[in-house]
């Protein structure tokens, strides 16, 4: 695999640069992202451990960030949910090849209430406000066409009817963190790690080698 070896070095990252609150850096780097024109800035890795230590890792979409935390949606029935709920203990990875960056967010998973969920999902395209009530996310399925099938019960079920409740089995995870690690590629693989660990309730900043 040597062939797609690459060098870094685009920017570099130090103590002094960073902001004192890592959702404020979080951000910045995120609209950075956004301005930069990446394709869906907002894709990342989710993994998740059910109550045995099994890791299990996927890519979702971030929707939303609170002074809190950082807000993805799912069903509630998929493997992602069960894992959640036996070990609420989450890591997220969000990587912008583009701009050499990595940010890793590890914390802890709590479901928000259905009316927060309900604000989202309004929001969301007729389609996927349907298909959320058709797929039993993450259980087996005879066939694609038995897919296809639900999906037409369900486009009968909501005929006519504009405002779409959202599924009980549906709705958001608010991911609280206390571990936030910011990562710039740099020259000769000696790479800028700076992490924020949460200490005495404040937030502590310290650089990682790379």
């Amino acid at each position: 695999m040597k062939e797609f070896r690459k060098e870094y070095g685009k920017k570099s990252l130090d103590e002094s640069q960073v902001l004192r609150d890592p959702m404020a850096q979080f951000k910045s780097w995120f609209d950075e992202a956004k301005e930069a024109d990446l394709n869906e800035p907002n894709k990342v890795v989710l993994s998740t451990a059910n109550a045995a230590g099994r890791v299990s890792s996927r890519i979702v979409l971030l929707k939303e960030m609170t002074t809190h935390g950082l807000v993805i949606y799912s069903n509630y029935q998929s493997q992602k949910a069960q894992d959640m709920a036996e070990n609420p203990s989450v890591s997220l990875l969000f990587f912008w090849e583009e701009l050499e960056r990595q940010v890793r967010v590890e914390g802890q998973a709590q479901k928000i209430s259905r009316e927060r969920s309900q604000g989202y999902f309004d929001s969301r395209p007729r389609g996927s406000r349907l298909g959320a009530w058709t797929s039993p996310q993450s259980q087996r399925i005879e066939s694609r066409q038995d897919l296809e099938k639900m999906f037409q019960a369900t486009i009968e079920k909501f005929e006519g009817i504009e405002d779409i409740p959202v599924p009980d089995f549906w709705g958001g995870y608010e991911i609280t963190p206390d571990r936030w690690e910011f990562w710039q590629g740099g020259e000769n693989r000696l790479h800028d790690r700076i992490a924020y660990l949460q200490e005495d309730n404040s937030w502590k900043i310290h650089r990682l080698a790379p």
